[in-house]
C-alpha cells in the first residue's frame, strides 16, 4: 500500500499538467486579437480530430481523478482498520500480560506454601519416629497445609479469571 501513494501522486502531477497545457492553449488562441478588435485575425477554428483528442484526454483525466479519488479512499480505509486491529491487539497484549504476572505471583506464593508444607511434615515425620509429636509441631503443619491450600485456590481463581477473560468477548460478540 505504500508503494501506491507515490505512483498515485506522480499520476495526479502529470494529469494536472496536462490538463494545464490544455487549458493555456485555449487561452492563447483566444487572446491573439489586437485592441478593441481592429486588425483582429478571425480566430482559427478547431481542427475536429484534434477537438476530438481534447475531449477524450479530458474524459480519460476525469476518470484517472476518480480512480485516484477512489484509491485514496481505500487506502484511508485499510489505514482505519490496521489501526483499529492494532489498538484491539494491544489491548488484549495488555490484559493477557497482567492475567500472567498474576498467575505467575500466584505461583510463587504456592511453591512458597508447599515449601512450607513439606518442611512442617517432615518436622512432624521426625517428631512422630521419635515417639513424641510436639503440639506446635502440629499446629505449624496445619497452618501450613492451610496456606498451601489457600496459595492452591488463590492459583485457581487466577486461572478461572483468565478463562472468563477470554470467554466475555464472545459472549458479547454472541447474538442472542
Amino acid at each position: 500500500m505504500s508503494d501506491l501513494a507515490p505512483v498515485e501522486r506522480r499520476l495526479s502531477d502529470a494529469l494536472d499538467r496536462i490538463a494545464q497545457r490544455l487549458e493555456k492553449g485555449g487561452v492563447a488562441a483566444k487572446g491573439r486579437g489586437s485592441v478593441f478588435g481592429l486588425g483582429a485575425r478571425p480566430e482559427p477554428t478547431p481542427d475536429p480530430d484534434q477537438a476530438a483528442t481534447i475531449s477524450s484526454l479530458r474524459e480519460a483525466l476525469e476518470k484517472e481523478r476518480a480512480a485516484n479519488a477512489q484509491l485514496s479512499e481505500r487506502v484511508q480505509q485499510v489505514k482505519q482498520r490496521q489501526e483499529t486491529t492494532i489498538a484491539q491487539l494491544e489491548r488484549r497484549l495488555a490484559r493477557l500480560t497482567e492475567q500472567l504476572d498474576l498467575q505467575s505471583l500466584e505461583m510463587l506464593r504456592l511453591k512458597k506454601a508447599n515449601a512450607k508444607l513439606m518442611d512442617a511434615n517432615t518436622a512432624l515425620r521426625e517428631a512422630q519416629i521419635e515417639g513424641f509429636p510436639d503440639a506446635t509441631l502440629i499446629n505449624k503443619s496445619i497452618s501450613a497445609e492451610l496456606e498451601a491450600l489457600q496459595a492452591e485456590r488463590r492459583a485457581e481463581m487466577a486461572e478461572m479469571e483468565e478463562i472468563l477473560a477470554e470467554l466475555k468477548p464472545l459472549i458479547a460478540a454472541e447474538p442472542r
